[in-house]
């Protein structure tokens, strides 16, 4: 019985060891890769033999990967909208009587834009129209 804890130990242990030295290209991978050292663990803790070790190493390793591969398309999401959300923007220069200039970010929404302090703008805005509000 002390050897069947040792040895569910030492998988544990290997398998830890294996997840930190190894790294996965995804959350997905890596979570998979956890999920099998502790369903492993487990396995071997509840059952004590080689069955349950493998079982618990299969069911670890997909609860992983599946709480991974959500946790890598809510990344994705992010990055795409991150994406989406720079597209629609536009930096205009306006340049001040004394010749400096400064940048003015208008984001851009559906054909009006909006201006950084909330202000709209029924479409592109002249830098003549921005410098009344920006410049000096």
């Amino acid at each position: 019985m002390k050897r069947k804890i040792l040895t569910g130990l030492l998988i544990f242990t290997v398998g830890f060891g294996v997840l930190l030295v190894s790294g996965c290209e995804t959350e997905a991978q890596n979570k998979a890769l956890l999920g099998t050292a502790i369903g492993a663990g487990a396995g071997q803790l509840i059952g004590r033999d080689t069955q349950s070790t493998m079982i618990g190493a299969g069911v670890g390793a997909g609860a992983g990967y599946m709480i991974g591969n959500e946790q890598d398309k809510a990344r994705q999401r992010n990055e795409m909208a991150a994406i989406r959300a720079e597209a629609n923007v536009e930096t205009i220069w306006i340049t001040n009587s004394n010749g400096s200039q400064i940048p003015v970010r208008l984001v851009k929404d559906g054909p009006a834009y909006i201006g950084p302090r909330g202000e709209r703008y029924p479409s592109r805005p002249t830098e003549e129209q921005l410098r009344q509000v920006y410049g000096f």
